[in-house]
Parts: C-alpha cells; sequence; structure tokens
C-alpha cells in the first residue's frame, strides 16, 4: 500500500540533464534477511533493456511509502518545488521508503530531485533512473541489521554518485546497470554520525563507461565490498576503480584516499570477479 504525499519540501533545484540470480550465497556472504529478499526477487535485471514509460506524473511534494509501492512503468518526475532551481545538499527525495517498504516498476525522468531515500531496511526492484539528480538514492537506516536490496534497474547520467550508502548495516545490488557515472555505490566519508563495519555488495552487475568508481568504502570505520560478476563495458584502459578505500571521518572533512584494489580485508574480489567487454 501507499501513504499519501507529504507535504513537506523545503529545496529546490535547477532543472538540469546531469546526470544490469544472485551468484553463490556463500561466496558473497549473504545471509539472513539479504538473501530472504534477494531470492523473492524476479529475474529480470542486468544487461536488460530499459523500460518504456507507461505514462509520466508529475511529484510535486515527496511520496512517502510504507509495504509496497508499484509503479506500473509510470515515468516520476519532479514538479514544483521538487524541480526548481536550487542546488542545496540534503534536498527531498521523490520516494521516501519507510522500514522494509518495497518499491517497485518505476522509473525516475528529470528532474529527480533526490531520488529514494530509504530510512530502514528496504527494496528497490526494477526501478529505473534516466538521469540521476542528486543522488539516485539515499539509504539512512540506523539500525546495523538493515539491509537494503538493489535488485534489476538501472541509472546514467550521475555525475557523482549513484547510491549513497549514509546509514548502517548492509547494501546489495544485483543484477543492476549504470552507465555515465561518478561512483556506483559511496559509504559516507564525512558524515557527522558515521556507522561501523558497514558491507556493501555488488553481484552480477553491468558498469559503462564513462564512470570513475564502482565502490568507495572508509577502511576505517571497518567497511567491507564483495564484487563479483561485474561486466565492464567501454574501459579498455581499465580507469575505473572497482574498489577504493578511504580514510573517513565525522568532522566533515575531505576524506584521503589510502588505495585501490583488492586487499583480500576490505576490498574483496579477484581479477575474474571483472569481465572487461
Amino acid at each position: 500500500m501507499t501513504a499519501p504525499a507529504q507535504q513537506r519540501v523545503r529545496h529546490r533545484r535547477r532543472v538540469t540533464r546531469r546526470r544490469a540470480v544472485i551468484g553463490s550465497v556463500a561466496a558473497l556472504g549473504l545471509t539472513g534477511a539479504a538473501f530472504a529478499t534477494t531470492s523473492l526477487l524476479s529475474t529480470a535485471g542486468a544487461a536488460s533493456a530499459w523500460p518504456t514509460a507507461k505514462g509520466t506524473k508529475p511529484v510535486s511534494s515527496t511520496i512517502t511509502v510504507s509495504g509496497t509501492y508499484d509503479g506500473g512503468y509510470q515515468r516520476f518526475y519532479g514538479s514544483g518545488a521538487l524541480g526548481g532551481s536550487g542546488q542545496d545538499e540534503g534536498q527531498d527525495p521523490i520516494f521516501q521508503l519507510k522500514d522494509g517498504a518495497v518499491l517497485k516498476n518505476v522509473i525516475l525522468g528529470s528532474p529527480a530531485a533526490d531520488g529514494v531515500h530509504c530510512l530502514g531496511s528496504c527494496t528497490l526492484q526494477n526501478v529505473w533512473w534516466e538521469d540521476v539528480g542528486e543522488d539516485a538514492a539515499t539509504f539512512k537506516g540506523k539500525s546495523t541489521s538493515a539491509v537494503y536490496t538493489v535488485h534489476g534497474g538501472g541509472a546514467r547520467s550521475a555525475s557523482d554518485k549513484v547510491f549513497q550508502f549514509n546509514g548502517a548495516g548492509k547494501l546489495v545490488v544485483t543484477k543492476f546497470q549504470v552507465s555515465n557515472f561518478g561512483k556506483l555505490v559511496r559509504t559516507c566519508g564525512n558524515c557527522s554520525t558515521q556507522y561501523k563495519n558497514r558491507s556493501v555488495i555488488i553481484n552480477d552487475v553491468d558498469v559503462t563507461a564513462p564512470g570513475k568508481s564502482i565502490v568507495g568504502i572508509n577502511s576505517n570505520f571497518g567497511e567491507t565490498a564483495a564484487l563479483r560478476k561485474v561486466r565492464i563495458h567501454g574501459d579498455s584502459s581499465k580507469k575505473i576503480k572497482p574498489c577504493t578505500r578511504f580514510q573517513g571521518n565525522n568532522t566533515g572533512a575531505e576524506p584521503k584516499e589510502l588505495g585501490t584494489g583488492p586487499d583480500g580485508t576490505h576490498c574483496r574480489y579477484t581479477p575474474s570477479d571483472l569481465t572487461y567487454k
């Protein structure tokens, strides 16, 4: 079910044109809710065709979701205060998902404001961003048992981050596709409230250049990232960094980059987990 749209919109932004079956469960460390959620989802995903919108729906105030919201492949885009000229950080999303909510079969058009916010565990199933706004989705749960599942869907034209992981817990991205992006996943490097031992799992995903980084984590907070079955297109010179380690902080300072590549502890993958096409 869906809750009615709320009238809580604070920021405005400029309209702009900025902005692919889970594999081995043991290898990825999928347990509990993450495995249960992922195993129930549809098989549509990585490298699948982008859907054609079956209608359009302007959104002038954030839609709050409890339970399951099936968008029927309509295109949702920001209007009014969600489609304005402001460039503030922390702007409002098109969709806000409560703990345990599911958002499925949705296309986000342009402008997309701050995309989707998950306040706790959530599932994004076949959600497509045609032109990422500030971020495609932000994960904000406070419980270390929170699981955020992204299955199917894709994102284009993200000048910075696609998925911003600010909260606690585990983020699982599978059968997703991304092109023309800055970072696919970044755990927060300088939030005032930080969480230890965040984990990111990226599996069966298609990445198309140009792009800067697939995942960025804070090794000093005990964070980990596992990459499996990642297909990288159009990057024969291997400029896209698969996994980058940072020294995170809670002061707002720019995080220091500590290194890239697999280290067996924080960035967990081998060259065979990446295929260049």
